[in-house]
């Protein structure tokens, strides 16, 4: 492992510890609290050792960077004393992995999309459909999918340059605050998102140019990347206003091909009988007879 790589892992683990330490008080991890001004936020590095049941100089040791050789017992320990969520204890375990003596080979990720799943997405023409990567490059998708995108599709950010990328489009084009409802939600999760796959795939270039391109260029995305959150997106509801058919409540699915490494399909369920279900309708209506959909500047 080169050293700027070693220097970048140790400095990951030192912040992802101590930000979940500080965000803990002595209340939520059941220790006494004998009152007086606290020199830091959360708990002290010893508390964080007393409910891991180890040494204070070692968990100092962990929380400076050096997980090289920790135990599968010992990141238990610690991600119950620091009550990490599934999300965080997966990202903590990749981050010890990447540590390991041998490193961690470059993870292998499929760079284009099976003409079986180009099919699948096609035969998919009632729901918005799409495929993407962990960098959020959407690699394909179906009709009605790229008619509900259309706001980030019509960005000038992808005139000269591919693939249409969401995360780009959210943090580098003022319009995306119009076109997510919640945009400050979605931030906050393409962030985590984008956190736990650095995490996972360290040895990815692409993804950290993607990160240090958007972290130099948005303020925005620059903070919430310092906060070291982490999450897993699975499923949930996502809020749009669409140009022609207005505010939209999509639930989604989204799910690993495990064929592919890295490339993850997603689409959109609306409930029956709702109004997102006839918006859709109209949307996939006006896509099937080349309606185009208004540009920003329309």
């Amino acid at each position: 492992m080169a050293d700027s790589t070693r220097k970048d892992l140790a400095a990951d683990v030192r912040e992802f510890l101590s930000t979940r330490r500080a965000r803990l008080t002595p209340q939520q991890a059941g220790l006494p609290d004998y009152g007086g001004k606290r020199r830091v936020a959360g708990l002290r590095r010893e508390e964080v050792a007393l409910l891991a049941g180890m040494s204070v100089d070692y968990y100092v040791r962990l929380e400076r960077g050096n997980l090289s050789g920790a135990s599968d017992s010992v990141l238990e320990a610690l991600a119950h004393a620091l009550q990490l969520d599934e999300a965080e204890r997966t990202h903590l375990y990749d981050l010890a992995r990447a540590a390991a003596p041998s490193g961690r080979r470059p993870t292998a990720t499929a760079s284009r999309v099976r003409p079986t799943i180009l099919r699948l997405l096609d035969s998919m023409a009632d729901v918005p459909a799409y495929v993407r990567n962990a960098r959020f490059d959407i690699l394909a998708a179906n009709t009605l999918a790229r008619a509900m995108y259309a706001p980030v599709y019509d960005s000038p950010l992808f005139a000269q340059r591919g693939p249409v990328n969401s995360a780009r489009f959210m943090f580098l084009d003022p319009a995306s605050r119009e076109f997510w409802a919640d945009w400050d939600k979605g931030a906050d999760d393409a962030v985590a998102f984008l956190r736990t796959e650095t995490g996972r795939a360290p040895h990815d270039k692409a993804l950290t140019d993607l990160v240090g391109e958007l972290t130099t260029r948005s303020d925005d995305f620059a903070r919430r990347w310092a906060r070291h959150d982490v999450k897993f997106h699975r499923s949930g509801v996502k809020n749009l206003h669409h140009p022609l058919v207005g505010d939209l409540a999509l639930p989604y699915e989204a799910m690993d091909l495990p064929s592919d490494p890295g490339l993850r399909l997603n689409f959109y369920t609306p409930e029956p009988d709702s109004r997102e279900q006839e918006a859709l309708g109209l949307l996939a209506s006006w896509a099937g007879t080349g309606t185009v959909v208004p540009s920003r500047n329309d």
